[in-house]
């Protein structure tokens, strides 16, 4: 039984080919893509049609080496957007949510409507980019198309309605939206009449493993192709990623780490409290009907920003050679908040972090080995501070933490994390979120019976690497003082913290 999952991320996509056998699950990569943004004068886009056109390559791979898979999936990030008119037309390129016109709408709204009143309508994590605050901002600058549109998709619905003429959405990806309210299974029209957008726009939310089409006669005319089922996976990335999470535990913590690291739990209800609004922790959806009680964590983004500027000054290094860098500069010199919002946009992200540190009165990374280790010492820190959060807002305790995604080939990351929570941590798999998009097609076809079936096999089929803790007494000093660090204010010159 074979699968196509296509498991898109802010810098690159891939398309991977499952197969389910008495053997378990095996994995072969057909096609891998760059997913770079486009600007164009001040405006930051994604190129929505070349991943169009990467996606059908990938179809073209998988049959040129003689599979005709069952269905096929597609998860991507969440909070952007795209808008049909009243003639299914794609109404412009879909904005990046790193793009500055959003900047400061949050705030607005927030003058607006209490932060109270909106997280008691949708749990969802105050970020500066949530859709929420995009729609706010286009609708007030009096973007022209909004005047056109007639349908609003997700990334993922989008692609989707590419290959199906379909339009349909997807469950987990529109809660990141932050105008879903979870209470009422649907979308929130007072939020949506507030900002002066039209309910009409947005379709029945369906739950994941809904067959959501099929390939279009043209798709398949063009390149012979069957009529393969495309099914709404979990299609926010880190929702499939959490399928894959192979627990054997009901109560598990996770950590899907990539260009964003994002560290949680999984529950049946959201938790929307006063203190789930103070900590700004979010209620996103989940497969099966579940909640994912997480906090979104900047990420490898800060250091993925960096080796862009020293590739950009003449200065590249690779991965390998940064990593044996990073082992030889002197430990917990320089640390920091990763969710600073000085770390938010792209741009000279090594003088943001020197800002940081003279701000708060330290050491200066002054190379590149100080610099990444700085990165990734803050943010197994602060993975200890959102993880401990975690067990007070779920009223568990963890034994460990599952790691999954690209960030885990990092094995120092891996390591540090498992010095700084002073647990074990249990890595793999690397393409949790691919995986986990194949498990709700397995799921939807009845392969499996439902999601523990699926991390059953999961856990039996790739392999996962044990990280126990080390040097607890140096890591447990530098925790504290990173409490205090980032506990001081942002000043005027660098905007506030998130």
């Amino acid at each position: 039984m074979s699968v196509l999952a296509y498991d898109l991320g802010a810098g690159s996509g891939r398309a991977i080919l499952g197969h389910l056998n008495d053997r378990g699950i095996e994995t072969r990569e057909i096609h891998r893509f760059k997913n770079e943004p486009v600007k164009i004068g001040e405006r930051m886009h994604w190129d929505i049609l070349r991943l169009h056109h990467e996606v059908l390559q990938g179809l073209v791979l998988v049959k040129q080496q003689g599979e005709v898979p069952e269905s096929l999936g597609i998860d991507s990030w969440g909070v952007d957007f795209g808008l049909l008119s009243g003639h299914g037309e794609l109404l412009g390129n879909p904005y990046h949510y790193r793009d500055t016109q959003f900047s400061g709408m949050m705030d607005t709204i927030l003058r607006e409507l209490s932060a109270k009143h909106i997280f008691e309508r949708t749990g969802i994590q105050f970020l500066p980019f949530n859709t929420l605050y995009q729609l706010a901002a286009l609708k007030r600058s009096a973007f022209p198309l909004l005047r056109e549109a007639q349908r609003f998709l997700m990334i993922p619905d989008l692609l989707r309605y590419f290959l199906t003429g379909e339009a349909v959405n997807e469950f987990t990806n529109a809660t990141t939206t932050q105008l879903y309210n979870p209470v009422l299974g649907h979308w929130d029209h007072e939020l949506l009449a507030h900002i002066g957008i039209s309910d009409q726009w947005f379709g029945e939310v369906v739950m994941p493993g809904t067959t959501a089409g099929q390939l279009r006669s043209s798709i398949r005319n063009e390149f012979g192709l069957a009529p393969i089922p495309v099914i709404a996976v979990a299609e926010h990335d880190t929702a499939s990623a959490v399928v894959a999470v192979p627990a054997a535990e009901r109560s598990f913590a996770y950590l899907s780490c990539g260009t964003w690291s994002l560290m949680g739990t999984e529950l049946d209800q959201p938790v929307i409290n006063a203190k789930s609004l103070a900590l700004n922790f979010t209620n996103e959806g989940g497969a099966g009907g579940t909640y994912r009680l997480l906090k979104n964590i900047m990420g490898l983004w800060i250091l993925q920003e960096c080796m862009r500027q020293w590739e950009r000054e003449g200065q590249g290094i690779s991965y390998a050679a940064l990593l044996a860098k990073v082992e030889t500069a002197p430990p917990f010199a320089s640390l920091f908040d990763p969710d600073d919002e000085l770390f938010l946009p792209a741009g000279d992200m090594t003088e943001r972090i020197r800002q940081y540190c003279r701000r708060t009165g330290q050491r200066e990374p002054d190379d590149q080995g100080s610099a990444a280790r700085a990165i990734l010492e803050s943010l197994a820190l602060k993975y200890r501070s959102v993880l401990e959060w975690t067990e007070e807002l779920s009223g568990q305790s963890f034994s460990g933490l599952h790691m999954v995604g690209g960030g885990i080939q990092n094995q120092l990351l891996c390591q540090w994390t498992a010095n700084s929570i002073g647990k074990p941590v249990w890595a793999g798999p690397a393409e949790g979120s691919a995986i986990g998009n194949m498990a709700v097609q397995w799921i939807a076809s009845g392969a499996f019976k439902d999601i523990w079936e699926a991390r059953s096999a999961i856990r039996s089929s790739f392999p996962i690497t044990e990280y126990e803790p080390q040097f607890r007494a140096d890591w447990t000093e530098a925790y504290e003082r990173f409490m205090q660090i980032t506990a001081v204010p942002p000043d005027s010159e660098t905007g506030s913290g998130v």
